[in-house]
């Protein structure tokens, strides 16, 4: 049935849930703060997401919903200068927003962006993740706020023993990101999108996510193409242990040494952001049964099409936080590391931040990429700086490629020059290529399948659409795969030994 009405300025949607109205914004319909589960207050903090209830009359989906409550390093000012959401948050998070082709006359490839934060910051309300050039492009896009911090990821004891027995636990962002999924796949229809045809995309956080959402069952079948950008490959999942740890220590920081669930979700969610710690998916057998990085070695993942990447620049994330100290005790820059990367020999601080984008981002990109498989997978460097900020800055920093893929050069939060003629033809270019793979599953023909013999990456330079470089950074990615394979192995050992004692065990 037609369920879209297209009124000059506010389309109304005919969904299963419901009605909703929203607006015309250039060349796409806009529904905004569109709730896919109900609200994770009260008893539902740390639970697992419940549906949102239908309703009956016409429901407004012209205002974004609320960020998750959330926090950035202690050391930074003001978070929404690297991607942190402004004020309003709430608790009340759980909504998505869709922007969709005002004409369609058959079912439209769909887009889910997961966005980055490090999953405590972040929102998919943010500008620069505005899909009106998706939309425009005949894509419907859907961003996703899910709870971040000390509500997306904790475990504490307390909360397991009231748990059910099959409840997932600590990953309660990951199961907002499922429940958004289970959530477009039953309603997107309704917006001209193509249920059957849907890529899952994300940066940083997000793309980290998607790589444990692809070796989870319980999101099989909810996406059929997947884009990480700078999700690396070879950050440890965190033990169900480690999490019990943080969750204890996160509640002693409060006050609270010996609580009860009640007690826990009494306390102020202000109290709780403000608590430092670590976030991202936890192993607790349940939603995830190994470490993502075991089970992709193992070939235990879910095997669709792939874009995977890396940023020239990933080491601007050293910058806050204290991340060029700590990471400096770790990438020792030695007579070894300065052979690997002989531009920056004799600069101590340039050897531990190319050793830090390699063995964090690069290498592990590109074992993801060289995993077998029946389906394809491309890989990509995006190495471009815009014009205007070519003598600050020496690489792509974090991020940077977001904005030539939304082509939101003029919403970035740092405030920067404007774009240039060159900028804004490579960002046409950058974000025709992920038009095309969410629209046949291929970033072009001329961007080489990866294969670890041909290795063959897409560069995305001063050249639009990119230029195709084989061995790029052969000789430091070789360095620190070989690293990385003991990172495995030690994992999968570790994964192999809780089961069989868990098996033991029961």
């Amino acid at each position: 049935m037609d369920q879209i009405t297209h009124a000059a300025t506010q389309p109304v949607v005919h969904t299963v849930s419901g009605s909703l109205r929203g607006l015309r914004d250039g060349a796409a319909n806009v529904f905004r703060g569109i709730p896919y589960a109900a609200a994770p207050v009260g008893e539902l903090r740390w639970r697992a997401p419940r549906p949102f209830p239908a309703w009956t009359s016409v429901r407004e989906a012209t205002e974004f919903g609320p960020a998750a409550p959330q926090a950035g390093p202690a050391d930074v000012a003001d978070i929404v200068s690297i991607g942190g959401a402004p004020e309003p948050t709430s608790e009340d998070c759980l909504t998505l927003n869709i922007w969709t082709p005002i004409d369609t006359t058959r079912p439209a490839p769909v887009m889910v962006w997961l966005h980055g934060g490090s999953n405590r910051m972040g929102a998919g309300s943010l500008p620069f993740y505005d899909g009106g050039a998706f939309a425009r492009d005949g894509v419907v896009l859907v961003s996703v706020n899910y709870r971040l911090g000390q509500f997306g990821f904790f475990a504490h004891p307390a909360l397991t023993a009231e748990a059910p027995v099959d409840e997932p636990l600590g990953n309660q962002g990951l199961l907002d990101q499922i429940a958004a999924l289970e959530w477009v796949r039953a309603h997107i229809a309704a917006f001209g999108g193509d249920a059957a045809n849907i890529t899952l995309f994300g940066e940083s956080a997000g793309g980290l996510d998607i790589l444990a959402l692809m070796t989870t069952s319980q999101a099989s079948g909810l996406f059929h193409k997947v884009i990480v950008q700078s999700g690396g490959g070879w950050l440890p999942a965190t033990p169900l242990k480690t999490a019990y740890q943080r969750g204890l220590a996160t509640a002693a920081a409060i006050g609270l040494t010996n609580a009860d669930a009640g007690a826990l979700r009494a306390v102020p969610s202000a109290s709780l952001t403000a608590v430092e710690s670590a976030f991202g998916p936890v192993i607790d057998g349940r939603l995830l049964d190994q470490d993502p990085i075991s089970a992709f070695a193992n070939g235990d993942f879910t095997d669709v099409p792939m874009m995977i990447g890396v940023n020239s620049g990933e080491d601007s994330l050293l910058n806050y936080g204290g991340g060029l100290k700590r990471f400096g005790q770790l990438i020792k820059p030695n007579a070894k590391l300065a052979k690997l990367y002989p531009e920056a020999a004799g600069d101590e601080e340039q050897l531990i931040r190319l050793g830090f984008r390699d063995f964090g981002f690069a290498a592990p990109a590109r074992w993801v990429a060289s995993r077998p498989r029946r389906a394809k997978a491309w890989l990509y460097a995006f190495d471009y700086v815009e014009e205007t900020r070519r003598d600050a800055m020496l690489r792509a920093s974090h991020a940077a490629e977001i904005f030539h893929v939304f082509e939101a050069l003029d919403h970035r939060p740092d405030d920067p020059p404007p774009a240039t003629v060159a900028d804004r033809a490579i960002s046409t270019a950058i974000h025709a290529r992920w038009v095309d793979f969410a629209k046949t599953g291929s970033p072009g023909a001329d961007w080489p399948v990866y294969r670890p013999a041909d290795d063959a990456w897409m560069v995305f330079n001063e050249t639009p659409g990119g230029e195709v470089r084989r061995g790029w950074w052969k000789a430091p990615l070789d360095h620190h795969g070989r690293k990385g394979g003991l990172l495995i192995l030690l994992l999968r050992i570790r994964d192999r030994l809780r089961t069989l004692f868990s098996a033991k065990v029961a």
